[in-house]
């Protein structure tokens, strides 16, 4: 049976506030859907927040429950209940699929071969963790992808909670900790995304600049 659950004002780091949908619902997951693709149609950078999180079964047997979606915090994050849908959601896995965007999430190796169980693919996407590791760092802060588990949650769950993502109904600390966990690498992400094109620019500037000079 379809289900949609929204929560207004669920709160992430800061005064960062996220309108966040939980659905199992085809339609309601493909209307998000194109909320996205409208929004990313215009940005130059087509960053979208991604996490996965598992079934409690073991092995093989092992699916992924719930798949977490973000473009900012203007938008909402889309908490999609694969497990519970009773139909492929062919708008869903196209915006998956589609090379356009660039999908960023930590440790992502093994959420792309947890979908990959349900015929699901990720096209194009960038694991924070190894894409941005702190060179001066030792642990326990070795990359951002620690710094950013620190700066998301409060309060981790605890195993018994994390055994439940196939659970219906989720309870509430485990929507926001999914709706913190997507929004939080698309946050990061697109902050590394222009600071990396700062110093991009700045290098070709001090290139242009010097070049000058010399003639």
């Amino acid at each position: 049976m379809g289900f949609t659950r929204e929560f207004m004002e669920v709160q992430a780091h800061g005064n960062t506030k996220l309108h966040v949908i939980h659905t199992n619902d085809l339609h309601k997951a493909a209307t998000t859907i194109e909320q996205y693709e409208r929004h990313l149609q215009f940005e130059c950078h087509k960053i979208v927040g991604v996490d996965v999180k598992y079934t409690n079964d073991h092995g093989e047997d092992q699916k992924p429950a719930l798949v977490q979606l973000s473009v900012g915090k203007d938008h909402p994050v889309l908490l999609f209940q694969l497990c519970a849908a009773d139909k492929k959601c062919t708008k869903f896995d196209n915006f998956l699929a589609d090379p356009r965007y660039t999908f960023a999430g930590l440790s992502i190796d093994g959420d792309i071969e947890m979908i990959g169980r349900v015929s699901l693919e990720i096209a194009h996407f960038v694991d924070i963790q190894k894409e941005w590791s702190v060179p001066t760092a030792t642990k326990p802060l070795e990359s951002l992808g620690e710094v950013s588990g620190i700066l998301v949650h409060d309060g981790e769950l605890t195993n018994a909670e994390h055994s439940r993502w196939a659970c219906m109904p989720l309870s509430m600390r485990h929507i926001e900790y999914a709706a913190k966990d997507a929004y939080a690498v698309y946050d990061i992400w697109s902050r590394l995304t222009i600071i990396q094109e700062g110093l991009h620019r700045a290098k070709l500037d001090k290139e242009q600049t010097m070049k000058h000079a010399r003639s």
